[in-house]
C-alpha cells in the first residue's frame, strides 16, 4: 500500500510561495547586516562568487548537454539576471533603507511587462500600460518623497540603482522566454552563473577581502550573511521557484512579487528602520500596479 504524502500538492505549493516571500524578502535586511564590514563592491562579488561554486556541480553534471554555443544568450541572463542586479543592490543600500529597497524591487513585473512590448513582441494592452504608468508613479513617489524623515535617505540616485536592477531581472526574463525556453532552468541557472561567477571572483581577489577576513571579528558575521543570502536567497530560492512552477503555474509562482515588500518592510520595522505612510502608498500603487498588469 502505498503511504499518503505528508503534504499534498496544493498545500505544498502554499508552503512554497511562504518560503520564497520570507527568502526573498529577507535578502535586503541580509544585505544591509553584510554591509557592515564588507563594502558593497565584496558583498556583490562575494554574491555571485558563492552562488557559482554552489552551482558549480550540476554545471559539471550536465556540461556535456549543455548547448555552449548560446553562451551570449546565457551571459546577458547571467549579467542581467544576477550580476548587474548584485551590485545595483548592493550600492543602492549603502544610502537606502531595506525596507525601502524591497519595496522598491517590487517594480520588476511592471518592467518585465514593458521591455515585453517594446522588445519582445508581447501583446499591448491599455490596461496593462495603465498598471506600468501606476506602478512607475508608485515608484517616482517613494524616490522622491520615501525618504524624508530620514537625512541619510535624502538622495535620490540609490532609487534609480533600484530601478535598474529591477529592469535588468525584466530584461533577464524576457530573453530566458523568447531565447532559452527550451533549456531546463537550473540549467540556465548554473551555466548564468559560471559566466559571471568568473569576474566576480576576479573582482572579490582586487580587493582586500581576505585580510579583512582575518583581521576583522565583524568581517566573519558578515560572511555568514553573505552565505546566507547566496545559498538560501538564489540557489535554493530559484530551486523552489521553478518547482512551484511546475506544481502550479507561472502566474501563482509570480504571486510571491506582493508578498516580497511585506516581508521587507516587516524587517525594516523590527530593525528601526523609519517607515512612514509614504512608504505604503508607494507600495500600494505599485502593488495596484502589478495587479492591473496581470488582468
Amino acid at each position: 500500500m502505498q503511504r499518503k504524502p505528508f503534504l499534498n500538492d496544493q498545500q505544498l505549493s502554499w508552503l512554497i510561495l511562504g518560503l520564497l516571500a520570507l527568502t526573498w524578502g529577507s535578502s535586503y535586511i541580509l544585505i544591509k547586516r553584510a554591509l557592515v564590514a564588507f563594502s558593497a563592491i565584496q558583498v556583490a562579488s562575494l554574491r555571485i562568487s558563492i552562488s557559482a561554486l554552489a552551482f558549480l556541480p550540476l554545471l559539471l553534471w550536465r556540461w556535456r548537454q549543455i548547448d555552449w554555443s548560446r553562451w551570449r544568450s546565457l551571459l546577458i541572463v547571467g549579467l542581467a539576471g544576477s550580476g548587474i542586479p548584485a551590485f545595483c543592490f548592493a550600492l543602492a543600500q549603502t544610502r537606502l533603507s531595506s525596507s525601502l529597497t524591497g519595496v522598491l524591487s517590487s517594480l520588476t513585473p511592471l518592467f518585465t511587462l514593458l521591455l515585453g512590448i517594446l522588445f519582445f513582441r508581447v501583446p499591448f494592452a491599455w490596461w496593462k500600460t495603465v498598471g506600468v504608468l501606476v506602478g512607475l508613479a508608485g515608484a517616482v513617489l517613494l524616490i522622491l518623497k520615501g525618504s524624508e524623515g530620514d537625512p541619510q535617505l535624502s538622495e535620490w540616485w540609490p532609487g534609480l540603482l533600484v530601478v535598474l536592477a529591477t529592469s535588468m531581472y525584466a530584461l533577464s526574463s524576457n530573453v530566458v522566454k523568447s531565447r532559452l525556453q527550451d533549456l531546463s532552468s537550473l540549467t540556465i541557472s548554473s551555466v548564468a552563473f559560471f559566466l559571471i561567477g568568473l569576474p566576480g571572483m576576479a573582482v572579490l581577489l582586487a580587493t582586500p577581502f581576505f585580510e579583512q577576513l582575518a583581521s576583522q571579528p565583524e568581517a566573519r558575521t558578515s560572511l555568514g550573511y553573505v552565505a546566507i543570502l547566496s545559498l538560501a536567497g538564489t540557489v535554493m530560492a530559484s530551486i523552489f521557484f521553478f518547482k512551484l512552477v511546475q506544481l502550479k503555474d507561472a502566474i501563482f509562482a509570480s504571486t510571491v512579487s506582493y508578498l516580497i515588500p511585506l516581508v521587507a518592510l516587516f524587517w525594516g520595522v523590527f530593525d528601526h528602520e523609519p517607515v512612514t505612510y509614504l512608504h505604503l502608498l508607494g507600495m500600494g500603487l505599485i502593488l495596484a500596479g502589478v495587479y492591473l498588469s496581470r488582468k
